[in-house]
């Protein structure tokens, strides 16, 4: 069957990887890997640098609180100071005087109770919008049927409502008065409260807006030395902003806690700085309270303390220690469980409202308050950047396990950036967007850099893909050369020759595919023997190819000098190393050592040119003997150098041992030579072997088991020639 001509390349129909991804795939490729990701990754810096601008976005608003109440629940503000005391309409008091409300009557009595331990100002957080139902003109309604006389003498009593002006009178109480959003009814437009000198232009449309407020009757309004504000805005159910001051259908309207230092200061007004931003900070005499741009305050809350609380009981009852309220701002509320006055804090405790009050009091006499001025959105903006190009430059340079640990160092460094500014300044850093920019970032940056790794892993395996293949026609080519090398020396054993008067072995061993080592042997005539080996200086192919060209011009000076009548040893090395160097541009050279002996009187014609000296080896002597000679020079180093031949005459049973430095310069594994040394006593013990293939096996296993797992660095040959006798 005739197989269809494959028109492709490398796998032969197969399409080329990069044509057999879809354009989407090749889009993506390009937008991750061009430029190592990093123009996708200023992209997305600069989107979310321009969300950052953007007010009140809900995501940013969510991850901005959840931080600040992560601060404030770390590290909560240790109260140092007492400036407030919380008298509660406790449990306690409850259940001993009665249910809620009380007669006004009896809150008169625990405002006069306070007012006698000298309190610097009384704040009641109490709406009282409603006449008193138990005042005695309204009992004298209820009774006048059932005892007309008891009802006239109830209507001649002093009104309730009027019994607790007269104590707000006569004491620096403020009532609270609460602001609501829309008209309401009993809800007032405007309302009776200290006015603000205002240092600069009118901050009011900055501030929180109420169209009226809900306030106490006016009986009990007018006769108060002031009234504050107790509106908070809990965001998301938890009280962490406070306003200061708000504006109440366009009037000025503080906060309690200020009116307190107001009244304690007997200061007739407020001061109010503002610029065109909105409000700066408010001052009440010499204490100056910075503010945000809205006028609300970050509180720094602190831990739920019964330190601060007291019981109307026991004020009622005269229970408690004077100099407890002595100067300080005493707060009066409800804290009883049935009567819904608790608020979330960011501690993530409910406490109750009038705690809150106490709270910002301690603030401001610690100089506590947490503060997130406004150029904060700026350097939150630089903090953004600048992280973000630390990652856009440095994740697609490293590794994937040190771009972790460069966007773990950036987000550790953000998180303890921030809280240091809290827990030492009390100033309140974002770092939460650009944390969450970060991680987005450090992903996108990331997968950029995974896809450039995949694209140079995929270019990596085709190229190594490649190189295999490359080197596997090496490998295959040089495996042919070793073929044609070693096929050009004679067989290794000499025994096929049938001549009884010697034995001759050689092993040749490389340390790459090819090398730079040789032999030869062959009969001259039916008496004479000829052998030799040699070393070419250097390794590899190019040793190899230098080797093949020596070992065969050797063997033609050899047989020419047969055919001229004679074989002197001498002529021969002489006739070599003209004809070697003739054609040498790589100045390469061969150390060679070459006889000729007479296998019937066993006289050895040698001759050596830089090659190292052989061994004698005999059963009944005692140690190998080297073979002496005057050494000429390695061929092709001296042109037309006369070479000298030296005579020894064999005894039988004695073997010469030929080999090349790869023997003596064999390296174990700690880097120590195998040496002559060693040599000769691998020589010595078989030197009673009873052929040459045992003396070649004897010096080859001891070389192994020196050098062990070690690679080879040099060519290894061994050529054993046993001489028998003269006999066939």
């Amino acid at each position: 069957m005739t197989q269809a001509p494959q028109t492709g390349k490398g796998d032969g129909n197969r399409a080329p990887e990069g044509k057999s991804r879809s354009w989407s795939e090749r889009t993506l490729t390009r937008v991750l890997v061009g430029g190592h990701g990093r123009p996708l990754g200023a992209a997305v810096l600069v989107l979310l640098l321009l969300i950052s601008f953007i007010p009140e976005l809900r995501v940013l608003t969510q991850l901005r609180l959840a931080l600040f109440d992560s601060y404030q629940t770390v590290a909560p503000r240790v109260r140092t100071s007492a400036p407030a005391v919380i008298v509660a309409i406790d449990e306690k008091s409850l259940n001993e005087l009665g249910q809620w409300p009380w007669p006004r009557t009896m809150i008169a009595e625990l405002i006069e109770a306070i007012g006698e331990t000298g309190p610097a100002a009384i704040g009641v957080d109490v709406l009282m919008p409603e006449p008193d139902r138990m005042s005695p003109a309204k009992l004298a309604g209820l009774i006048e049927r059932m005892d007309a006389r008891l009802a006239r003498r109830l209507a001649q009593l002093p009104d309730n409502d009027a019994v607790l002006a007269d104590s707000l009178r006569h004491n620096p109480a403020a009532l609270g008065i609460a602001g609501v959003d829309q008209a309401e009814a009993g809800a007032a437009a405007i309302g009776r409260t200290a006015p603000f000198r205002i240092h600069g232009p009118d901050p009011t449309p900055h501030l929180r807006q109420f169209s009226g407020t809900l306030r106490s009757l006016p009986i009990l309004d007018s006769a108060a030395r002031g009234h504050g504000m107790l509106s908070v805005d809990p965001r998301g159910g938890v009280v962490r902003r406070v306003p200061l001051v708000a504006s109440v259908a366009g009037i000025l309207t503080p906060a309690l806690s200020i009116e307190l230092l107001r009244i304690a200061s007997d200061l007739p007004a407020f001061s109010i700085t503002a610029d065109g931003g909105g409000v700066r900070s408010i001052g009440v005499g010499d204490t100056v309270i910075p503010v945000n741009r809205d006028g609300t305050i970050w509180v720094n809350f602190s831990a739920h303390d019964e330190a601060r609380f007291v019981s109307a009981l026991d004020v009622i009852r005269g229970d408690i220690d004077p100099e407890l309220m002595r100067g300080k701002f005493v707060l009066v509320g409800a804290t009883g469980l049935g009567l819904l006055d608790y608020q979330a804090t960011p501690l993530g405790e409910r406490i109750p409202g009038i705690e809150i009050h106490a709270q910002i009091l301690e603030n401001i006499f610690e100089d506590s308050l947490l503060r997130r001025p406004g150029r904060f959105g700026q350097l939150e903006r630089l903090l953004l950047l600048g992280c973000g190009l630390i990652l856009i430059l440095a994740v697609p340079a490293v590794r994937p396990r040190m771009s972790g640990a460069i966007y773990g160092t950036v987000v550790a460094g953000l998180l303890v950036f921030g809280f240091i500014l809290y827990y030492w300044k009390q100033l309140l850093l974002d770092v939460a967007w650009p944390t969450a920019s970060a991680t987005v970032l450090f992903g996108v940056m990331l997968t950029g850099a995974l896809a450039e790794s995949d694209r140079q892993r995929r270019a990596l395996r085709r190229a190594l893909e490649a190189e295999r293949e490359a080197t596997a026609r090496a490998a295959g080519e040089l495996e042919a050369a070793r073929r044609i090398q070693m096929g050009m020396l004679p067989p290794p054993s000499a025994s096929f020759y049938g001549d009884p008067r010697f034995s001759l072995q050689a092993l040749i061993e490389t340390a790459k595919s090819v090398g730079g080592d040789l032999y030869d042997f062959f009969k001259l005539d039916a008496d004479r023997l000829f052998f030799m080996v040699g070393d070419v200086a250097g390794k590899g192919l190019p040793a190899s190819i230098f080797m093949a060209v020596s070992n065969a011009l050797y063997k033609s000076a050899a047989l020419r000098s047969r055919l001229e009548g004679g074989a002197v040893i001498s002529e021969v090395m002489e006739t070599a190393n003209g004809e070697i160097a003739r054609d040498n541009p790589e100045m390469l050279f061969v150390t060679v050592f070459a006889g000729i002996l007479d296998l019937r009187s066993g006289d050895l014609h040698y001759c050596n040119a830089g090659h190292d000296a052989p061994y004698l080896l005999h059963a009944q002597r005692p140690a190998p003997i080297h073979l002496e000679s005057d050494s000429g020079p390695p061929l092709c180093v001296i042109e037309g150098y006369k070479y000298q031949f030296e005579r020894y005459r064999m005894t039988p049973g004695e073997s010469l041992c030929l080999y090349t430095d790869g023997v003596t310069e064999a390296m174990n594994a700690d880097g120590e030579l195998y040496g002559r040394q060693r040599l000769f006593m691998a020589l010595s013990a078989a030197r009673g072997a009873g052929d040459a293939v045992k003396l070649v096996d004897a010096v080859r296993d001891d070389v192994r088991e020196f050098v062990g797992t070690t690679e080879r660095s040099d060519d290894l040959t061994i050529l054993t020639l046993r001489w028998n006798g003269g006999r066939l």
